[in-house]
């Protein structure tokens, strides 16, 4: 943690100003332990490995911590890097474009292992913070630590720790998967000041009868209920079918016939997914 952070920072709890009381380690001009304490109610959240955190996965709501245990697993994991994923977050936050950024104070809510708020800082951004709730952050943090204008926090959408003094916020994949995506949504813009913007991409309900009628109840009664560790062993066999199809099928017909390959089954989607490698396609599935 930079401690220029604490100018953005503010008690998730009375909206105090946020104050180092210690620091028990420091790397360079990172703060690696230490204790941050509310100036007006006085209650301390602790600096761990370089980030501050603002949430106890144990004192949450269920919901919320599975949601966050389970994706925190996943970032952890799949820490891959790809070219591709610029372009990717772009098309995402369409209209905006990388100087956008330039001189802007920035939020993302939901940062996951951290490559959009990297991509933020180095689009020419003033400050960006990253936050979200699960042990992601520990990548996200490994990610950007060298990367002087990155902060990343772990907290809670709903209870966010800071003023209301950014430019921009985003959320890139994140809202559908929290309890209350209109709150969340809300949340974030609340530390929006007048005059700023804020963009979010949630996954469509047009043309995915099929995954809310047929998938999600098998997710929510079945793979959720599975260890994130012997899940993904699980998950490698329907993986290496995606893969095939993608790779052998999807990929050669866009190039060859796209006027045939837009009649296929998800077509746009499967013909993206094809661009990425095994590890990009394990993590998706």
């Amino acid at each position: 943690m930079k401690e220029r952070l604490l100018d953005l920072l503010a008690c998730p709890t009375c909206g105090g100003d946020i104050l180092l009381a210690y620091a028990s380690k420091y790397d360079d001009k990172e703060i690696i332990e230490g204790v941050l304490t509310c100036k007006k109610c006085t209650r301390e959240y602790k600096v761990v490995r370089g980030v501050p955190r603002f949430a106890d996965l144990g004192k949450i709501e269920e919901d919320k911590a599975e949601t966050a245990e389970n994706f925190g697993w996943q970032w952890t994991h799949f820490t891959q890097e790809d070219p591709k994923y610029n372009e990717q977050f772009l098309g995402w936050l369409q209209p905006v474009k990388p100087e956008f950024f330039e001189g802007k104070v920035v939020l993302e809510g939901g940062c996951g292992k951290g490559r959009h708020t990297k991509l933020a800082a180095e689009w020419g951004a003033k400050e960006v913070i990253g936050i979200d709730l699960g042990d992601g952050v520990e990548s996200a943090f490994a990610l950007t630590r060298h990367t002087p204008t990155v902060h990343i926090v772990q907290c809670d959408i709903f209870k966010l720790p800071f003023k209301r003094e950014f430019d921009y916020a985003f959320s890139v994949g994140v809202l559908h998967h929290t309890p209350d995506p209109k709150k969340a949504f809300l949340s974030l813009a609340s530390k929006v000041k007048k005059g700023g913007y804020i963009s979010a991409w949630v996954y469509g309900a047009e043309n995915n009868e099929w995954i809310t009628k047929y998938i999600d109840p098998l997710r929510e009664g079945f793979t959720s209920k599975i260890s994130q560790p012997v899940l993904y062993q699980l998950s490698k066999l329907p993986t290496l079918s995606l893969f095939l199809t993608t790779k052998l099928v999807y990929r050669p017909a866009n190039i060859a016939a796209k006027p045939i390959a837009s009649k296929l089954f998800y077509n746009d989607y499967l013909n993206h997914i094809g661009t990425f490698g095994w590890r990009e396609q394990h993590r998706r599935f």
